[in-house]
């Protein structure tokens, strides 16, 4: 099961102050938090990216158990949250396993110094980091198989699991990785507005992507307050696509 933990960007939606008729909506489905994603294999919990808005995240969906933390990249909107996984430490009396790049998890280590430096401080995060590269991973006996994108000039990570491909923030993927990506019945892909950006795909560039890759079902992600409406969106979108929302659960085969 993969669930939308958020679909929203690093501001989430609504942003504070705006008076757009997104930000106005009450349809929740235009409600969204900083990008998640929850996967439940195997009978394992593990989760993709601990922004700002983890703690709220998990309240809402009742994940009682974790096993891992992967990351794609190290922007705040995709790391900040990590101080709240205290409360599975104390649940499960365990370290929680970290997945990221190299770079990545020395700046979880600059960011959250005091977990490393004050490891024996009651309270502080437990953690066991878990350097990962462009070869495919085991985390918790889950095959994952990296997938590098490109988020302007920062190399990132996407993540394919069996029929699943999971990219944010990506602007470019070259034909190799669109190799990586091909076959899979489930793409979720970044789409955040509809006018061009420096380091997201906007909305017409992610469905020639996804037109070109075919999947069975995809879904939109990391979206912002300037794409619309969701059911106005939706509704203009080929059948095979849809735009994601928070806390909506999507099976894996």
């Amino acid at each position: 099961m993969l669930t939308f933990l958020g679909t929203g960007t690093s501001q989430g939606v609504p942003v504070i102050g705006c008076e757009c008729e997104v930000c106005q909506s009450v349809d929740y489905r235009d409600k969204r938090l900083r990008t998640s994603a929850h996967l439940q294999i195997g009978g394992k919990s593990i989760i993709i990216d601990s922004g700002p808005d983890f703690r709220q995240q998990v309240l809402r969906e009742r994940i009682k158990r974790l096993d891992a933390l992967i990351y794609t990249h190290e922007h705040k909107d995709h790391t900040s949250g990590l101080d709240d996984i205290r409360a599975y430490n104390f649940l499960q009396n365990r370290d929680m396993p970290l997945y990221g790049e190299p770079r990545v998890l020395s700046q979880i280590k600059n960011e959250f110094a005091y977990i490393f430096h004050n490891a024996s401080y009651p309270g502080v995060p437990r953690v066991e980091l878990y350097p990962i590269s462009e070869n495919a991973f085991e985390a918790e006996g889950i095959l994952f198989q990296p997938i590098r994108i490109m988020h302007h000039k920062l190399p990132i990570l996407g993540f394919r699991v069996g029929n699943l491909s999971y990219i944010t923030d990506a602007n470019f993927i070259s034909d190799e990785s669109k190799e990586i990506i091909q076959g899979s019945e489930i793409i979720v892909l970044n789409a955040l507005r509809h006018e061009p950006h420096i380091s997201h795909f906007s909305l017409s560039e992610a469905i020639d992507l996804l037109q070109e890759l075919k999947p069975k079902k995809a879904y939109l992600t990391h979206i912002s307050h300037l794409l619309g409406l969701h059911h106005e969106v939706e509704a203009e979108l080929p059948d095979f696509i849809k735009l994601a929302y928070d806390g909506l659960k999507v099976a894996l085969n």
